[in-house]
């Protein structure tokens, strides 16, 4: 059973305090949904954010990826981007005589794709192979992508004219989903006073490195769980597919993804295991934007964040020590 030495958990925790304060600088008040971004990152994820207009989704993208000191590329998603714009083009070079690879932007470590649902569902696509596989496949060609790699998407589900809905396949790639949601009063008073007469990401330098968030990474791998914690995320999974307010309930890639970001949160909290209040924590963010609630469900107002929270208090917890 691996273990943590004390040096890797104080590395992880003085990184992660670095990279939320430096963060926290441009969307104030929100600590919650930076954690759920790191936990993300060490759980080798990708994190979409879908939330009304103005409140600091592409803000929240761009301060996490300007916090390390690695390659970043910003992608506008609009309904006339195609897919090679995302992925990259071979291209003839007449002095050869053979056509040459040119890299699209998601050939970076942290790659923000703003507004992903304005794109086609063809031009959607492109990110399937690359969120799931971290690679590229053009013409007959496969390009591995660099670690540390993160797909930080945005989207507005309130304005619906000129969009395409995520798919079910697209959505259950992405590891987490967050909504900001509105500051408090008085976060709102700090922010218009810090952030009225200047851009707080033009201020913005690194805290970290793709070097230092690989080895961070390695370490969350290492993470225990034990037999009855990993049952237990099987079974919360397992529940979502037998409700009948659920149409289709969570894969067994969210499985996974649940487990690898319970691990992601029990070292951001100075443990080198899991214990089941990790799988609670992290089970909204999870699940919840992969359930596909029925007719009736949503008739009655039930959300998915509702259901995944019946789930929680429905399954029995696995007793005794998750060591």
């Amino acid at each position: 059973m691996a273990r943590f030495p004390a040096a890797g958990l104080d590395e992880l925790h003085e990184t992660a305090r670095r990279i939320a304060a430096n963060v926290e600088r441009v969307l104030v008040g929100k600590p919650e949904v930076i954690r759920i971004a790191l936990v993300t990152l060490l759980a080798e994820g990708h994190l979409l954010v879908e939330d009304v207009p103005g409140v600091g989704k592409t803000s929240l993208a761009k301060a996490l990826a300007r916090s390390i000191d690695c390659t970043v590329s910003r992608v506008q998603f609009t309904p006339d981007l195609m897919p090679s714009d995302v992925t990259g083009v071979s291209i003839y070079n007449r002095q050869t005589g053979e056509f040459e690879f040119r890299p699209g932007p998601v050939f970076a470590n942290i790659v923000v794709g703003d507004e992903i649902n304005r794109a086609s569902p063809k031009t959607q696509s492109a990110l399937l192979e690359c969120l799931e596989e971290h690679q590229v496949t053009v013409d007959t060609s496969t390009y591995r992508l660099d670690a540390p790699f993160m797909v930080i998407a945005t989207q507005n589900p309130i304005e619906m004219e000129g969009t395409y809905a995520l798919p079910e396949a697209q959505r259950d790639r992405f590891t987490t989903r967050v909504s900001i949601g509105y500051p408090d009063q008085e976060a709102e008073l700090a922010m218009v006073d810090e952030h009225a007469g200047h851009d707080p990401l033009a201020d913005l330098t690194p805290v970290s490195d793709g070097a230092t968030v690989r080895r961070l990474i390695e370490k969350v791998r290492t993470v225990h769980i034990a037999p009855e914690v990993r049952r237990y995320a099987v079974d919360l999974a397992a529940a979502t597919r037998q409700l009948p307010e659920i149409r289709l309930g969570a894969s067994p890639r969210a499985t996974l993804h649940l487990v690898r970001a319970a691990r992601a949160q029990a070292a951001l909290s100075g443990r080198d295991y899991v214990v089941p209040d990790d799988l609670h924590t992290v089970a909204v963010p999870v699940l919840a934007h992969r359930l596909v609630l029925t007719t009736e469900a949503h008739a009655a107002r039930r959300s998915a964040t509702d259901v995944v929270q019946a789930v929680l208090h429905r399954v029995p917890v696995p007793q005794g020590s998750a060591r």
